[in-house]
């Protein structure tokens, strides 16, 4: 059963409960502008909101739109806001929690070159957040501090407690042991680019320190490189490429390369709190010294040029300030020798890195890996926050990947609830940083909403209080009694001697003769009155004593009672402050909850505007394809009557035009009839003439034959071979009158290039004006319009067409020419033979009669028939003419 319980696991001890949980305090610090011509993407609506926009050129959602976000915290600090003022809202609280038993974490995070070493460590005359608190804790506990060593730490994060003859032997060995390096004290010179940090008017204390404990500050320096823990504080670095030599003047080590320092490791101590084991830490007694001691461990973090910071950390930096206390004994004198007494409180300083993108700062090589392990264990901390957020808000159990990071695995203990957390979120507003900046916010305000538990109070010692103040004064007046040289019992004396003067003298006690009786009595006399006015005193004395007795009796009832009446409102007025305790959280949880939805209706108000100006957008769009659409059903109707007019006119106009062919098939019909007829009365006419012939008769008086009418007889077809034109008979040139004729004003536009052809029939358009080239007066006076245009059929012949349009005003004021008809004219060339032919000649063996059979002008164009324009049966004009009979 020994056995068993020798390798078990200890119990952690149990810690009290607080349901009072406080959320992380997130503060927002813009850096200034480097330059006036940057592009500024950060405005400061408030002193809790600011506002990002995105820059030029950059697009934020999908749709193409510029999204302005806002971003609330518990404090926004804009580029005039002072050192001081940041100290006084973000770490003073901190500070003072420090000085009365309470854990802090304080660390800042941002973009690379954002502003968070200034933040943190500040520059002469501009002291940061570091040496302010470092100031504000010794002008605290400055009258109340230990002796040095009085407190030594040891090996697994405790403290102990050591007498002031120990602690004297140890600061006796320190000091003649040269091996060990002396801490640097606020006598030596101070490095001059820490000099004058912090102003002594700027200095401030802490209120309510309590005056019967005895302080000792402890600080310590690491930094988190490639996920590696180092002491920057360790001596050993410094001599880490100088070879080693023993006591016969030769070289342990060959070699004399730089060997890497030792990498520290993280381990839990018994009360379950992550420690760097091993890390070195320094005893201070001033700021001077404190703030010396971090600077030399300033100068060995990492840090590199890189193209966005000229010094950028390659590490995560954590300043620990310790401050350990414990109660003096019951004189006030020295420290109480009990070590579950000492109370051991931390404030953690975190320098985070700044997350950078390698494609930006132009890292290689070995920047490579250094940004590759910076974003990944501000990632993993990320992740840890997320995961602590869905726990306490959707109530689950996730498990917190603290180990995954150092960072998160050093300061698990904080989002358990062992302390306050705050944050500093540094931003540059130029445009160029805005995707990391924007990442950053919402990391920011995800953090805001976890909660961490509230610490608890430490329990207060037993002892009196008040006990340094006495024992105090009991020396100052013990060295007033030295400096008169007087005993202590000499007042004691004079009130003895006072109180025996004032009793009656004694008389004469000498006795000369031995029967001398009046010398005793009246001694006896004088003894029994001092004994009377002994008794008497001593009656009054009691009296006094006992109305002294009552009187203290009395005033101890009353004070009694008074206090159990001021522990009776003490205890109310404690119910009254957990009342107002409970009260001021529910109010910070409503108005959290407020400013939550004050956030989500500003939100939705603006989700609610960019879906009115969709909506108002679409309507317009929706209105216009309307006004499109009901243009192009006007435009559509429109086209409809007008087609309607076209398939009506066209249709007219083929109705005449099939009335027109079938009235001249009918007269061609006709005409080939009346040839016929013809031919059969000229073969008469010869016959008759050859039986006349063969008589001599006179031949009768000749005479001009008359045409005959197109009803009697139709004139036959012309003859192949046509006699020459006869010149006694003038023929008057026929004009043709064009389709276009009407009522209607026109345009007739003849190119000044047109060739005239010479041609009898020629189309003439009356009311018409002649131009060579249309203009808008001519246009604006006319209704129809009529261009001339000739060109080269394929036959080779000259074919003139007759392009027509109307003439339609514009909305612009102007005129328009809509084309609708074209019609051609072409002229046909025959050949006329030289040679006159005799009528005899067309008459065939069978006696029919040839349709060359013409001999004069007046035969061939005794019938002339007009063909429309655009006809099938063929271009130009066609002349028919009928054979006159000839008497002999």
């Amino acid at each position: 059963m020994n056995r068993q319980g020798k390798f078990r696991t200890p119990r952690r001890p149990k810690k009290p409960l607080n349901n009072q949980k406080d959320p992380v305090g997130v503060y927002c610090r813009v850096r200034p502008l480097g330059g006036g011509d940057e592009e500024c993407c950060i405005e400061v609506i408030s002193s809790t909101t600011i506002q990002l926009h995105a820059p030029e050129g950059f697009k934020v959602n999908r749709n193409g739109e510029y999204k302005e976000t806002q971003y609330s915290f518990k404090k926004v600090f804009g580029v005039s806001v002072s050192q001081v003022e940041l100290f006084e809202h973000v770490a003073r609280p901190l500070v003072d929690d420090l000085i009365h038993g309470k854990n802090g974490l304080l660390f800042t995070y941002g973009v690379t070159g954002s502003g968070k070493t200034f933040t943190m460590t500040g520059s002469p005359g501009q002291g940061g957040l570091l040496p302010r608190s470092l100031d504000m804790i010794f002008n605290s506990i400055g009258p109340y501090q230990a002796k040095r060593y009085v407190f030594k730490t040891d090996d697994k994060n405790g403290m102990e407690i050591q007498c002031e003859v120990d602690a004297l032997l140890e600061r006796q060995r320190r000091e003649n042991n040269l091996s060990v390096p002396k801490t640097p004290s606020s006598r030596q010179r101070i490095d001059p680019e820490i000099v004058d940090m912090i102003t002594p008017e700027e200095a401030c204390k802490a209120d309510g320190v309590d005056e019967d404990s005895s302080y000792s500050v402890f600080v310590s320096y690491i930094e988190i490189y490639n996920n590696y823990i180092y002491d920057l504080l360790e001596e050993t670095q410094e001599e880490a490429v100088k070879p080693k030599w023993n006591g016969g003047g030769t070289p342990v080590r060959q070699n004399t390369e730089f060997i890497p320092p030792q990498s520290k490791i993280l381990r839990e101590d018994q009360n379950h709190n992550m420690y760097v084991a091993g890390c070195m830490e320094v005893e201070v007694k001033s700021a001077e010294e404190a703030f010396q001691v971090f600077w030399r461990g300033q100068k060995k973090r990492k840090v590199a040029n890189t193209r966005l910071n000229r010094e950028s950390s390659r590490s995560h930096s954590v300043f620990i300030i310790k401050l350990a206390q414990a109660p003096l004994d019951a004189d006030g004198d020295n420290v109480l020798q009990d070590k579950n007494q000492v109370n051991v409180s931390q404030l953690c300083l975190v320098d985070l890195a700044g997350s950078e993108r390698t494609g930006r700062t132009g890292a290689e090589g070995t920047r490579i890996r250094e940004a590759g392990n910076i974003n990944q264990s501000l990632l993993n901390l990320r992740t840890c926050i997320e995961i602590l957020r869905e726990n306490q808000m959707c109530g689950t159990n996730k498990m917190v990947p603290y180990r995954d990071s150092k960072v998160t695995h050093l300061f698990k203990n904080y989002f358990d609830g062992e302390g306050k957390v705050r944050m500093v979120v540094c931003v540059n507003p130029k445009g160029e940083d805005y995707e990391e900046t924007l990442l950053v916010m919402r990391f920011a305000e995800m953090t805001q909403e976890v909660e961490v538990a509230r610490p608890v109070d430490r329990p207060i010692c037993g002892l009196t209080p008040g006990r340094r103040h006495k024992n105090q004064a009991f020396k100052e007046e013990l060295c007033k009694l030295d400096e008169r040289g007087a005993p202590v019992e000499t007042d004691l004396t004079a009130f003895l001697n006072n109180l025996v003067l004032s009793l009656p003298p004694l008389p004469s006690c000498e006795l000369t003769d031995p029967s001398d009786d009046v010398t005793l009595p009246r001694l006896i006399e004088a003894l029994h009155n001092r004994q009377r006015i002994r008794q008497t005193i001593i009656e009054e004395y009691n009296r006094a004593a006992n109305t002294m007795k009552s009187l203290l009796q009395e005033l101890d009832s009353n004070l009694i009672s008074k206090e159990n009446f001021i522990h009776e409102q003490n205890g109310k007025l404690i119910e009254k402050d957990k009342l107002i305790q409970n009260n001021m959280a529910e109010i910070e949880r409503l108005e959290k909850k407020t400013k939550m939805q004050e956030h989500k209706m500003d939100i939705l108000q603006k989700t609610t505007k960019i879906y009115e100006e969709d909506k108002r957008t679409l309507q317009q769009e929706l209105d216009t394809r309307e006004h499109r659409l009901q243009r192009e059903l006007s435009d559509k109707r429109r086209l409809e009557q007008r087609m309607h007019g076209v398939v009506s006119d066209t249709q007219h106009k083929w109705e005449k035009e099939c009335e027109r062919r079938v009235n001249a098939m009918q007269l061609e019909m006709q005409n080939k009839l009346w040839v016929k007829d013809e031919k059969l009365k000229q073969l008469k006419a010869i016959v008759v003439e050859s039986k006349a012939s063969t008589r001599p008769d006179p031949p009768p008086r000749q005479s001009r034959p008359q045409r005959p009418s197109r009803d009697e007889c139709p004139p036959p077809k012309r003859s192949a071979s046509p006699s020459p034109l006869p010149t006694t008979t003038p023929v008057r040139p026929l004009h043709r009158r064009s389709r276009s004729a009407g009522a209607e004003k026109w345009v007739d536009h003849k190119p000044t290039s047109s060739l005239d052809l010479g041609t009898v029939l020629q189309p003439v358009i009356p009311n018409s004006i002649q131009v060579s080239a249309p203009n808008e007066k001519a246009l604006s006076k006319c209704d129809r319009y009529v261009l001339t245009h000739q060109e080269v059929a394929s036959d080779g012949e000259v074919q003139t067409k007759l392009i027509k349009g109307e003439v339609i005003k514009t909305r612009g004021g102007g005129q328009a020419v809509q084309f609708t008809d074209i019609e051609t004219l072409k002229q046909e060339l025959t050949t006329v033979p030289s040679r006159k032919r005799k009528s005899s000649e067309g008459v065939s063996p069978s006696g029919d009669q040839q349709e060359g059979d013409w001999t004069d002008v007046e035969t061939r164009c005794s019938v002339a028939v007009e063909m429309r324009a655009g006809s099938n049966m063929g271009p130009g004009y066609e002349h028919h003419g009928i054979t006159k009979r000839r008497k002999p």
